[in-house]
């Protein structure tokens, strides 16, 4: 793959999702820019690192899904592709470059200091990074019940705050408990005479970054996701539309591919901090232009290096920065290519990774958006 899958803005990304079901939810000026079905009330299942590469690989280990991919819907995730960006793409609607969560951790303009977005490790208030109103929001506002099944833990975080806020939540003390998972979910798309409800489901995600998605356990985690969403569809009533996507998905990184920064003293020449993640770096520096041509001198083939101008003007973050945004972006950004990876020793918690994602390869930006109105049979 010689260029970068870049996400197709305005037309078939996670932040076109919402609008769309807006639009059914009778949201005024709600643009409906994906062919759904019609519905009075919907439940959104995103299954974080549910990939649709990965996914169509293993259909055969989930026949649920697999009754449902034909008549995917193939959207792009965010750049970077990883969870904090998605996600909130996907809430507001909006593109890494107006909403200004760029990344796994990206610098907090208002603190000079890179801050970890799913840890939410800064003083700086969510609504004050992130100030535009969710779908989420105007949908209540129109009248629209809307509900959050995620681990109760996550209520008031600072991601929640970011991309998710407007909902009601009703929070899962555990995980674990696929019962309380099927019986909120029913309970909260039977709220009110239009419903959204947006159900998060991580495991998936947290096996692969443990383990990869070429491993007996994540496959396991897959039938189990698997069989959670056909018995939710099961439950829920005939006139509910389930839709199921996933936020990125991963490549497995062998650990001779792991380029660790600190060993090679070129790539921390003028770089004074370091952000994103080992798939996608983000690096802060007074001399871009210096630092992006030792990176690509070095890195060669293994990845795609731009300066933020660039990286910009090629539409990798949607557009112009809103004010404020553009500092946040590392001045140079890295994409690796293939299944290679830049990692730090300041970061120990990402050196055990297998799973990984964030650039820009089409395992990683791809996510498929599954559609069941009840008018499915499993034929698998």
């Amino acid at each position: 793959m010689d260029e970068p899958l870049l996400p197709a803005w305005g037309a078939s990304t996670l932040a076109d999702l919402l609008p769309s079901l807006a639009a059914h939810l009778g949201v005024a000026d709600a643009p409906a820019t994906l062919d759904l079905p019609a519905s009075r009330r919907y439940v959104l299942v995103l299954v974080d690192g549910l990939g649709l590469e990965v996914l169509q690989r293993s259909l055969a280990m989930a026949p649920y899904c697999a009754s449902l991919f034909a008549d995917a819907i193939r959207l792009t995730a965010t750049v970077p592709s990883t969870t904090a960006t998605s996600l909130t793409s996907l809430g507001t609607g909006l593109v890494p470059a107006e909403h200004g969560i760029v990344g796994y951790s990206f610098r907090d303009p208002f603190t000079e200091q890179v801050f970890n977005s799913l840890a939410w490790n800064t003083p700086t208030e969510a609504e004050q990074l992130q100030p535009h109103d969710t779908w989420f929001e105007r949908l209540s506002l129109a009248g629209v019940s809307s509900h959050a099944v995620v681990p109760v833990r996550f209520d008031g975080s600072g991601l929640t705050r970011s991309a998710l806020r407007g909902q009601v939540v009703s929070g899962l003390v555990s995980e674990d408990d696929e019962d309380d998972v099927v019986t909120r979910t029913v309970e909260a798309s039977r709220a009110g005479d239009r419903s959204l409800v947006y159900v998060y489901e991580r495991m998936l995600d947290h096996t692969g970054h443990a383990h990869g998605v070429d491993d007996p356990d994540w496959r396991a985690e897959l039938i189990r996701v698997d069989g959670l969403l056909e018995r939710l569809r099961e439950e829920l009533d005939d006139d509910v539309v389930l839709l199921v996507t996933g936020d990125h998905g991963m490549v497995d990184v062998p650990e001779e591919r792991k380029i660790i920064l600190e060993d090679h003293p070129v790539l921390g020449q003028g770089v004074d901090q370091v952000g994103g993640e080992g798939r996608f770096r983000q690096l802060y520096t007074t001399d871009p232009d210096a630092v992006a041509g030792r990176w690509a001198e070095f890195l060669g083939d293994r990845a795609w290096v731009r300066t933020r101008e660039q990286a910009l003007a090629d539409g990798w973050f949607g557009g112009t920065p809103t004010e404020g945004v553009a500092s946040r972006i590392g001045d140079v950004v890295v994409a690796m290519r293939e299944d290679w990876a830049v990692m730090s020793l300041d970061l120990p918690g990402e050196l055990a990774l297998v799973g990984m994602h964030g650039s820009l390869t089409p395992a990683e930006m791809l996510v498929p958006l599954l559609v069941d109105d009840g008018t499915y049979e499993d034929e698998w």
